[in-house]
């Protein structure tokens, strides 16, 4: 049994973390109800039908259900219209989609988060030699670091006062970096001064794992596109690929061509009977975003106590996403920590993770990942570089029970060494 792996001394303390953390996660509790209504309204306002989840094959033809889905992201995300399909297979997918369609030969991308996350540095140009990357292409690329974790507003509006920007794009969460992630208030205060100064430019924000764990999304503070992946927050845990991009009618317009084909656009792309659990998917989700966060802030508070170094964000700050990082010195602890997650996995607990390379990233990877869907990271993983300072990234947890079994293994297999 698991329990019987588990020192006493922390059984102990996660009994008291009850106590502890009642107020905070009362809070997420608040904002998750918040959420399903927005979710809930969505869906009445629309009138899914139970024949809305029929399998449509072939072209996708008159798909109604695959039509309304796409409405209701559009207002969950506060956005004018989205396009939410199964071609589209991961948050990096969803960017690049986004940015091949809206950026053409001498057009300037800037990313106003500084270097952007490891696995789209090659669809930019910044690493590799891909001739498919934006720099190939000709669209020129510039990054405005941020400044002890705020935007840098004098230089990004002296930038884009200019007028010669086509598209700025905001990473909303960490990502490999040991900045925090950004508060939506941090994001719509940057868009407000960016429309003092520039009315054209297209502002896209990268949603990955930071979807519902607030009351508001991009959307809702002015963003031009918003995109992510359905294997985090808004797949809910049930859908079993696909992302999203969301926007302007016009700019999702040329997403779809860029996707299909000119000429046709949104209007085929068979959802391979995925219409179901993206409906179920998107309708859970505010309580996948709750479990989560609730199992990120008992990792922290854990962590804390027992004096880990660099834990963020602490378990009593405010969050904006579902990623939970610690720095854990050793490749040793590292590894260890990862293994005792993938030991409580439901799926593949037989594995034993190692650091390995891993497509898209620089340096060897240790993962632990053993989800229901592969490479899902609403449901409880682990994953780090094998670099110093050795910070792990823990995301999701889709119930807060079991991520309390998997964190106290894991903190188990340190204590032990």
């Amino acid at each position: 049994m698991i329990r019987e792996q588990i020192r006493p001394e922390l059984w102990k303390l996660a009994e008291q973390s009850d106590k502890d953390l009642k107020e905070i996660y009362e809070k997420i509790d608040a904002t998750a109800l918040h959420n399903s209504e927005r979710i809930l309204s969505a869906f009445i306002e629309n009138n899914v039908s139970y024949t809305d989840f029929a399998d449509m094959n072939g072209y996708g033809n008159y798909d109604t259900g695959r039509d309304k889905l796409e409405k209701i992201f559009a207002v969950v995300l506060g956005c004018e219209d989205s396009l939410v399909r199964p071609h589209i297979m991961s948050g990096t997918n969803a960017i690049y989609l986004a940015f091949s369609a809206l950026l053409k030969y001498g057009d300037t991308l800037i990313s106003l988060t500084g270097l952007p996350y490891d696995s789209l540095q090659e669809g930019i140009g910044l690493a590799g030699n891909s001739s498919q990357s934006l720099m190939a292409n000709g669209v020129k690329y510039e990054q405005i670091d941020l400044i002890n974790n705020e935007f840098d507003e004098k230089k990004i509006v002296e930038r884009l006062s200019r007028n010669d920007v086509k598209l700025v794009e905001i990473q909303r969460s960490r990502g490999y970096s040991h900045r925090a992630s950004l508060t939506m208030d941090k994001i719509a205060h940057v868009i407000s001064e960016i429309r003092k100064v520039n009315k054209d430019v297209i502002i896209m924000v990268d949603n990955c794992y930071g979807e519902l764990v607030e009351e508001t999304e991009p959307g809702h503070a002015g963003a031009d596109i918003v995109v992510g992946s359905l294997m985090k927050n808004l797949g809910g845990g049930i859908a079993s690929t696909g992302g999203y991009v969301a926007g302007r009618k016009d700019l999702i317009e040329m997403v779809a061509d860029r996707l299909t084909a000119p000429g046709i656009g949104k209007e085929l792309g068979a959802n391979f009977n995925q219409n179901n659990a993206f409906f179920k998917g998107i309708f859970m989700a505010p309580n996948a975003v709750k479990e989560a966060l609730k199992s990120q802030v008992f990792a922290a508070y854990m962590l804390q106590k027992l004096g880990y170094k660099n834990v963020s964000p602490a378990y009593d700050e405010k969050r904006t996403d579902i990623i939970q990082t610690v720095e854990l010195e050793t490749k040793e602890n590292l590894v260890r920590f990862t293994q005792g997650i993938q030991e409580t996995s439901p799926v593949d607990s037989y594995v034993k993770v190692l650091p390995a390379p891993m497509p898209g990233y620089p340096f060897d990877e240790v993962m632990a990942c053993g989800a229901f869907t592969q490479g899902s990271t609403i449901e409880l993983s682990a994953d780090a570089p094998v670099v110093p300072p050795y910070t792990l990234y823990m995301q999701g947890g889709l119930s807060l029970e079991y991520s309390k079994l998997s964190i106290l293994l894991a903190l188990s297999r340190l204590q032990n060494k």
